[in-house]
Parts: structure tokens; sequence; C-alpha cells
């Protein structure tokens, strides 16, 4: 597929509550955190938070826009949330080539938020060759 690991461009995506619901009736997860509820307003963060698989959906969303079915067959993830993502934000995803060895390509991943608050880290691995 490529003879060297690729760069992988971002992935902007605006998180706003109506995402964040359609994403709940997808994912058949209706936890009142994440809905705009008395609960929500309620709990230890006083709002809404987005589910923590969206944000990562946009992660591997950057990554199979590189890779293809070769992220989908040969992809993994390991990665940590570092904060809670509160809608309405614009969410950055970003990948860094860190390694390329064997056709084994290693990229540092993140996202953030519009201010530069780290959401999620960690690492993408996929076999490119």
């Amino acid at each position: 597929m490529y003879e060297v690991a690729p760069v992988v461009e971002s992935v902007t995506r605006l998180i706003d509550q109506s995402r964040v619901n359609s994403y709940a009736d997808a994912a058949r997860d209706h936890n009142p955190l994440h809905l705009d509820t008395p609960e929500a307003r309620a709990g230890q963060f006083g709002r809404p938070v987005a589910h923590g698989m969206l944000i990562l959906a946009i992660v591997s969303e950057m990554m199979s826009n590189t890779f293809g079915l070769q992220w989908a067959e040969q992809g993994h993830l390991k990665v940590r949330w570092r904060a809670p993502t509160f809608p309405p934000v614009t969410v950055i995803s970003n990948a860094i080539l860190k390694e390329d060895v064997d056709g084994i390509a290693s990229y540092e991943i993140f996202c953030e938020d519009e201010d530069g608050q780290k959401l999620l880290t960690g690492i993408a691995r996929v076999k490119y060759i």
C-alpha cells in the first residue's frame, strides 16, 4: 500500500448536543450524564459530557481516512482519556509519526479542544505494507 509510513491528516469535528444525542441513539447509551437532562446538570460536571467513545471515533476516522481497510484489519489503539468533553466544542484529532519499523508505523495520537486542552492521548499502530 505505502513504501514509507504516510502523514496522517488531522480531522476536526464539532461535537454539539445534537451529535451526542445521535451517538447515544446509535450506541443505545442513554446515560443521563451524556444528555441535556436535570441529572446531567446536577452531576459532578454541572452539564452534559460527550461519550468517550464518540471522541475515540474521531481518531478512528482520522486513521481510516489514511489507511482505509488496512486500519480496520491491522490497526491498534491504546488511549487514555485526559479530560471530559463538554458540548458544544470543536475537537481536533492529530497523529505524529514516532516510529516506522518493518512496515509497522506507530503514531502519537491525541484529540484536543479549540483551546488546546488534551481530551485523549495515546498510540496508534498500523501495519501498512
